[in-house]
């Protein structure tokens, strides 16, 4: 810990070698591929090429607008769903087998590895998460445990993620994910949600030593806890900065982005070939800084132009990112929302999602309409094109 903590002031200094080294992946749309191809999908549009159609999934899909997942909720609690392998295995598909979405997630919390570090929480119905005993002071810092071995600590991932590659092969590209250092950070500080995070502004403002251990400690355990979950089957990782916009642009340069960055390079330094989507729930107004990030992926909320995201980006693979509000509403306004979405996007470099998680009031049969409709849109190119630019790569 004391060599993190001698580091935390160079996070800008370390933020700018690293995206020096490598300023976005380099692109990777030689070809079109063909549904035969054996990998699937998202999995090779996440990798920068190019496709027969734009891919689709839903973050939150497994949830309770889903009848067959209420009836697992309303039994069980959330850490008995997730970390009860045939459960989480079970809503993780149920998604899959009902809409075959091209992303199939794992159905776990972005807080699950924090008791493997020392932080407990439980998760009250009405309320979220609880963390009983908030992080405040470094000597709390010191004392919280590395990941070290997380087949151990956390059985229930690894099975559950190979469970969900056994069950669906190449029909669909397999999801793991992570809270960014940033958003755990919160969480563990505030010890609930907040919505104005008054506890970890008070500690930036006062205290910002505390918070730069913590972010360290962090990160070097979250890009473990990653890595275990590409061991484990998961494809593609996404990393959710879900209270990002609980900051402002100069505090998400200083005290999330160098941390989220830091753990893409220890990832891709022990698995180069497993893209990783960046995804910012708050991310408007910060587009010029994510553009920094060398995640494969940059995900996009809802509450941006995506044209204009794409244009302040450069050729980057985007995801995102309809109002999911939307799906509340008549199928009609689905199809016009989709069709903008997909044509402001263009038909390279997209994942087709929602902006944020579906909430669970919005209709089984529109999230059914949502994947339907991007499943429909094949790319306008002839397959002569396709076999000539597949010859020529």
């Amino acid at each position: 810990m004391n060599g993190l903590h001698s580091s935390v002031q160079s996070h800008c200094t370390q933020l700018a070698a690293l995206t020096s080294r490598r300023t976005h992946p380099p692109s990777k749309r030689r070809c079109i591929c063909t549904a035969a191809d054996k990998d699937p999908l998202l999995l090779r549009v996440a990798r920068g090429e190019d496709a027969e159609r734009t891919p689709v999934w839903l973050m939150r899909q497994a949830g309770r607008y889903m009848k067959a997942f209420r009836e697992y909720s309303d039994k069980y609690s959330f850490r008995d769903r997730s970390e009860t392998t045939d459960i989480a295995l079970r809503l993780s598909l149920q998604p899959w087998e009902a809409f075959q979405p091209d992303g199939v997630i794992m159905f776990s919390d972005i807080l699950t590895p924090l008791p493997a570090l020392g932080i407990e929480f439980d998760v009250v119905r009405g309320s979220g998460p609880i963390i009983e005993v908030p992080i405040r002071s470094m000597e709390q810092v010191k004392a919280l445990t590395p990941l070290e071995d997380p087949e151990a600590k956390l059985p229930f991932v690894q099975q559950t993620l190979a469970g969900i590659r056994s069950e669906v092969g190449n029909k669909a590209t397999v999801l793991g994910f992570v809270g960014t250092p940033w958003t755990l950070a919160a969480y563990s500080i505030e010890g609930k949600a907040d919505k104005h995070c008054t506890k970890t502004k008070t500690m930036m403002m006062k205290n910002p030593a505390v918070l730069h251990a913590l972010l360290s400690h962090l990160t070097c355990n979250i890009a473990d806890y990653v890595c275990y979950q590409i061991e484990a089957g998961a494809q593609v990782v996404q990393l959710f900065d879900s209270w990002a916009h609980h900051i402002n642009p100069s505090q998400f340069a200083t005290f999330s982005l160098p941390y989220a960055e830091e753990v893409i390079q220890r990832v891709r330094k022990r698995h180069p070939d497993t893209p990783i989507i960046f995804h910012a729930n708050g991310g408007t107004g910060k587009h010029h800084l994510m553009k920094e990030s060398t995640a494969d992926v940059i995900g996009l909320d809802w509450r941006c132009d995506i044209a204009h995201a794409r244009a302040n980006l450069g050729e980057r693979t985007v995801q995102g990112n309809v109002d999911p509000t939307v799906l509340l509403g008549p199928q009609e306004g689905i199809q016009r929302a989709v069709h903008e979405c997909m044509a402001a996007a263009g038909p390279t470099g997209h994942i087709l999602n929602v902006g944020d998680g579906v909430t669970p009031n919005i209709p089984e049969e529109n999230v059914a309409y949502f994947v339907h409709l991007a499943t429909q849109q094949k790319h306008s190119r002839s397959q002569e094109q396709s076999d000539l630019a597949v010859a020529a790569s």
